[in-house]
């Protein structure tokens, strides 16, 4: 099968090629650096499926477009699957396939490295080191020994944050409206009210779906402790960032830690060092010293990539075979 490979960087065609000659060179793939949108679909002409990544477009006017072209299958090379218009997919016969799993202890460890930088101020201190400034003032952290820890989604990587954070002596919170067994093994189920309540650090690892778009806003940021951290590893449109930046002005979120952000299609995954950035928002939000940004890097390790390319192929080998796809998206 001939495939459009849409926001590919070094990595993707590194990993990518190995899974398919790993497979015996099943597919035939095509690489574009460009975001997959409207303006772009054309590249995937000739092509009989295309792969997306997180901010690859495929609403309705792609989609439309991409059905025109003969394409018959998308398939994303990630968990997510909120830029997609499900509905136009089925009604175009389209179908979607993505990830639904890969190392979860990728993001889960790069969670608790922004829950320990931010802590211990490790990014103000590496760089007061490098400028020759070894003083220790306005660099105290707190034990996180003792800590409440919330944890909003406990699925895969949820879990593994919430084993990591109670190994570090922290009492452990779970919300999710599908709890299970594993996690209450080391947490307690709890309300989102009493979460954000409670909650000394509260990190966000649910999947973006219309009915949490936002969770986190002005109202719920009023429910949470005086001087909370808040960590974002999952999507960024979980998050109002306005009300963030209102939150961390007036001192009741006293750190943020976010590997992603809902804007950050125009922004990550590439090098925009040269140019100026015309999100006000987002030149605000790196202005505070209590903040670290990481661009959408918390996956990005080679054994996550190792799961996500073989997962990728897969998918395509069982489309074109005609087997079932056990991760089709509905």
């Amino acid at each position: 099968m001939k495939v459009a490979v849409f926001s590919a960087k070094s990595y993707d065609r590194e990993f990518l090629n190995a899974a398919n000659a790993a497979q015996g060179y099943p597919h035939y793939l095509s690489y574009y650096d460009v975001r997959l949108q409207p303006k772009t679909v054309a590249l995937a002409k000739g092509h009989g499926a295309v792969c997306g990544f997180v901010n690859d477009d495929l609403g309705a006017e792609t989609l439309k477009r991409l059905a025109e072209l003969g394409v018959r299958l998308v398939t994303l090379r990630c968990t997510g699957y909120n830029n997609v218009d499900l509905a136009t997919a089925a009604s175009l016969g389209i179908k979607v396939t993505r990830v639904s799993a890969y190392s979860p202890y990728s993001v889960a460890e790069h969670t608790v490295g922004l829950i320990l930088m931010l802590n211990r101020k490790l990014h103000r201190a590496y760089n007061r080191v490098r400028d020759d400034n070894f003083s220790l003032e306005g660099l105290m952290g707190f034990d996180l020994h003792g800590c409440t820890v919330g944890v909003i989604g406990t699925g895969k990587i949820g879990n593994v944050v919430g084993r990591i954070m109670h190994g570090f002596g922290c009492r452990v919170y779970g919300y999710d409206p599908y709890p299970n067994e594993t996690f209450s093994a080391i947490g307690t189920y709890t309300t989102l009210e009493t979460l954000l309540a409670d909650s000394d650090i509260v990190t966000l690892h649910c999947p973006l779906v219309p009915e949490n778009e936002h969770l986190i806003n002005a109202t719920t940021i009023a429910q949470m402790k005086k001087g909370v951290m808040l960590i974002n590893t999952s999507r960024g449109k979980l998050v109002d960032t306005k009300a963030v930046i209102e939150g961390i002005k007036s001192g009741q979120i006293g750190y943020l830690g976010i590997d992603v952000y809902e804007e950050e299609g125009s922004l990550f995954f590439q090098d925009l060092s040269d140019t100026i950035i015309q999100d006000d928002t987002f030149q605000l939000l790196q202005s505070f010293p209590n903040v670290v940004i990481t661009a959408h890097q918390a996956f990005f390790t080679r054994n996550a990539l190792t799961d996500i390319a073989r997962t990728t192929i897969e998918n395509l080998t069982c489309f074109e075979q005609g087997l079932p796809l056990a991760n089709e998206v509905k």
